[in-house]
């Protein structure tokens, strides 16, 4: 393997993938591949950390949507549980964020992850199988090395990602 960088991927379980339970499966996918978990924490983030997030999007046109923050003006009640009406959102809900190390970790993990629009996601993927909507597609990830680093940088600080061999590495790599 090269760098401890480039063999890093930020992938996050969305607002929706939260919701759904989907974390464990997710968790899961990464670990049967021989990824290894290197950060893990739920956040909350604000608009601000989003528009961060996705500043090479701010020109598209679903940007708003994507990093709108809700308001209670913005939400519905049904029985015990308050949905936002867009609740497809980033900021909607807590949003699982992790580092997932291991060779080739942006570009394998976006083969686990699948085609952003899960129409177009194969079926084994984390897409394919989860999702339907490009706007519900219930995870992100890196999409370069360099994003990557951007990503790790901006959702974990100094300390909160580890380095550690796993007893399993000799197992899952060659030399």
């Amino acid at each position: 393997m090269t760098t401890e960088q480039t063999k890093r991927s930020f992938i996050a379980v969305k607002p929706d993938g939260v919701q759904r339970g989907l974390i464990g499966p997710i968790i899961t996918r990464f670990e049967n591949r021989g990824f290894k978990l290197a950060g893990i924490k739920m956040v909350s983030p604000s608009k601000e950390h989003l528009e961060k997030h996705y500043e090479d999007l701010k020109e598209k046109p679903f940007f708003p949507g994507l990093i709108s923050c809700t308001s209670p003006q913005t939400q519905q009640t049904l029985d015990f549980v308050t949905i936002p009406n867009n609740f497809a959102d980033m900021s909607s809900g807590p949003i699982c964020a992790m580092v997932w190390e291991g060779r080739d970790a942006v570009k394998t993990g976006r083969s686990i992850l699948g085609a952003t629009n899960p129409l177009a996601s194969a079926p084994g993927t984390i897409r394919g199988d989860y999702a339907l909507d490009v706007g519900r597609n219930v995870c992100h990830g890196s999409d370069s090395v360099e994003n990557g680093k951007k990503e790790i940088a901006l959702w974990f600080k100094e300390g909160e990602v580890q380095s550690w061999k796993s007893a399993q590495h000799d197992w899952v790599y060659e030399k």
